[in-house]
């Protein structure tokens, strides 16, 4: 089987495309990204000489060079990841949303349903994000039915992402499959999330953003989770199907920073790191509480979350610990300017 994988050396990509290669040798993996910000080529530097390993550098939104690539090699299947993911930066920027996650979708989508026309040996596969349900109150979870009600620019980008893939598999007959996840966390993830950005400040020993005062609720769930879903899905899920993914693990914003303090400490025998802790003005538009409950179709596939939260953290502290090179790569001057952009004022007060 040849694979499309869209977005691949970003975060959730590059966890996915190096479980394809390594599992699925008889697979060809071909990884399309943009290289933006996000997407970072070190990634996938330990099976970038997998002969079953290809990479183009190439925006989802060029048609011409999505056609040209897809005539070098037609995919058998596309796992679409790639996507502008961070609702601070949609907030800033909404259109740099709109022109990924939407009219690059719908550039795989005109591809796909022209070119696979009356094959249903292939499928589309939208990776997707549980924020397009909207906000919880204190009770509930989101499940297969909750209906969309996306609060950002983010979530509306992706929930119009959704739409167009199933008007394209009603339309045109095109198989496809959706899932919608929580929040992920591990390594390889860049700093501007909750997480990774906490841990790159408490080994700077700099202030810990939280917006408000950290009441905010969000579902977390290990990448390599989420990772072995996708694949249980691509190849026995049921086509013209959304499914949901989560490790059923809400938690308030400020008690995910106050365990990674606790266990950064005992780790690494720091002192005090709770008192970096600082609380900022809230972002506009802070939904309150995500929590989401897994498809019980992927259940009966015998999926489960592999990873507690505590043993998921204590591997991406010492990840970012084992991995300075990595960090001092990625926290170009881009990063800083947009760190300060967002956090500068805040922090001052």
């Amino acid at each position: 089987m040849r694979i499309w994988v869209t977005g691949g050396a970003g975060f959730i990509g590059n966890h996915l495309v190096r479980h394809l290669v390594r599992n699925y040798p008889q697979d060809h993996i071909i990884v399309v990204d943009a290289l933006t910000y996000a997407g970072n080529l070190a990634n996938l530097s330990d099976v970038a000489e997998a002969p079953n390993y290809t990479f183009y550098k190439a925006d989802i939104a060029d048609a011409t060079a999505m056609e040209a690539l897809w005539q070098t090699h037609p995919p058998d299947a596309i796992l679409h990841l790639a996507a502008e993911s961070h609702v601070d930066r949609s907030i800033l920027s909404p259109r740099h949303f709109v022109h990924t996650n939407v009219l690059g979708t719908i550039t795989l989508l005109e591809l796909a349903r022209g070119l696979w026309k009356d094959r249903s040996d292939v499928v589309f596969y939208q990776v997707s994000t549980d924020e397009v349900y909207g906000s919880l109150s204190d009770e509930g979870f989101f499940e297969e039915g909750t209906p969309y009600d996306p609060r950002s620019p983010y979530s509306a980008s992706k929930a119009a992402a959704d739409h167009f893939v199933r008007a394209y598999g009603h339309t045109y007959g095109l198989p496809y499959l959706i899932s919608n996840c929580g929040n992920n966390y591990g390594p390889y993830q860049f700093p501007e999330k909750l997480i990774p950005l906490t841990i790159l400040n408490l080994m700077q020993r700099k202030p810990i953003p939280i917006y408000g005062r950290g009441e905010n609720v969000r579902d977390w769930i290990y990448v390599e989770d989420h990772v072995r879903a996708i694949d249980r899905l691509l190849r026995a899920g049921r086509r013209g199907h959304t499914y949901l993914i989560g490790a059923e693990n809400p938690r308030r914003n400020i008690d995910v920073v106050s365990r990674l303090c606790q266990l950064y400490d005992e780790i690494t025998g720091s002192q005090d790191s709770l008192s970096l802790i600082t609380f900022v003005t809230d972002r506009p538009g802070h939904d309150y509480r995500y929590a989401i409950k897994p498809s019980p179709h992927l259940l009966e596939l015998g999926w489960r979350p592999q990873v507690s939260f505590d043993e998921g953290l204590r591997q991406t502290i010492r990840w970012y610990l084992d991995n300075p090179d990595w960090i001092a790569a990625v926290q170009t001057g881009e990063y800083r300017h947009y760190y300060e952009m967002q956090y500068g004022s805040r922090l001052r007060g």
